[in-house]
């Protein structure tokens, strides 16, 4: 046993969100996170220092990382101190959550010297988000997405990858990031639902592969239910983003463009008050450093 470990997890975009169906799927993306875990000799004791948002509450870590000890039989063995850093902005559907529980939940493993398949890494981290109450569905789409890279498609309620593609590594991806958060736990689920018909249309197209008609149509019907500024998306795909949509529950915007349509793409979105980040499809899954 290591008593220490370094593991590192990607994040993604959604594809569609799961809240109105049960059913979701997202990609992954280069943003990282990355967490190291020290095991003590204070069971049950986790101690959490999350540097890029250091007011960040520290639930979802701490859950993972003793959910992992538990599957062992190892949380009245050990404790751990435990400290996480990250390129993606919290709270803002850019699955901050599920790529620290990714991470966490790997790096856990490695410390206490044990071994688990992938999806049992993965549901650890998505029961450790019930446990924390940051997800509203367990975003196994998100979670499976930022383990394994590329597209991945899922039945959230059964917690099944029901297919799983590629992505050309060509393409780009522009966040248009505002500064204010927006944690999925406040949703207004029973407003998001009302635009299940929507959704359901832009699941069959992911499913089909016709993964950026899913995307563009998945983002403006979860902005109209809740609310939010379309015509950032709007105005990113008339500059030539192949498709554009709310991220998550937002408040992010994800414009996903070829190369050439860049820069018309990013001052499309810079008209608007808040950050720009670049990133590109990731096909790499979560490992330990």
């Amino acid at each position: 046993m290591s008593n220490r470990a370094l593991a590192v997890a990607h994040g993604a975009v959604t594809i569609v969100n799961a809240i109105a169906l049960g059913r979701g799927a997202a990609f992954g993306v280069d943003l990282w996170t990355k967490a190291e875990v020290k095991l003590t000799s204070e069971a049950g004791i986790v101690e959490v220092e999350i540097l890029s948002d250091v007011e960040e509450c520290p639930q979802l870590v701490k859950k993972t990382a003793l959910g992992v000890m538990k599957r062992f039989g190892l949380e009245k063995s050990f404790g751990a101190q435990i400290r996480t850093q990250s390129n993606i902005p919290i709270a803002r559907g850019l699955k901050s959550s599920s790529t620290a529980a990714n991470a966490t939940a790997l790096a856990t493993v490695a410390a206490l010297g044990k071994h688990l398949d992938d999806l049992e890494v993965i549901k650890i981290g998505v029961q450790a988000a019930f446990d924390a109450q940051v997800t509203l569905t367990g975003a196994f789409d998100d979670a499976c997405a930022s383990y394994f890279g590329g597209v991945v498609i899922t039945d959230n309620l059964n917690q099944k990858i029901l297919k799983q593609m590629t992505l050309p590594q060509e393409l780009a991806v522009l966040f248009y990031v505002p500064s204010q958060k927006a944690y999925t736990i406040n949703a207004d689920t029973t407003r998001l639902k009302t635009v299940k018909p929507l959704v359901e249309i832009a699941f069959e197209k992911a499913m089909q592969g016709e993964i950026w008609d899913a995307l563009t149509l998945n983002g403006l019907a979860y902005s109209a239910a809740s609310n939010q500024d379309m015509t950032i998306a709007i105005d990113a795909l008339a500059a030539g983003a192949t498709a554009a949509g709310l991220c998550g529950k937002g408040p992010a915007i994800a414009a996903i463009t070829s190369s050439d349509a860049i820069d018309k793409v990013r001052v499309s979105l810079q008209k608007y008050e808040g950050e720009i980040i670049l990133a590109y499809p990731n096909s790499k899954k979560a490992t330990v450093i």
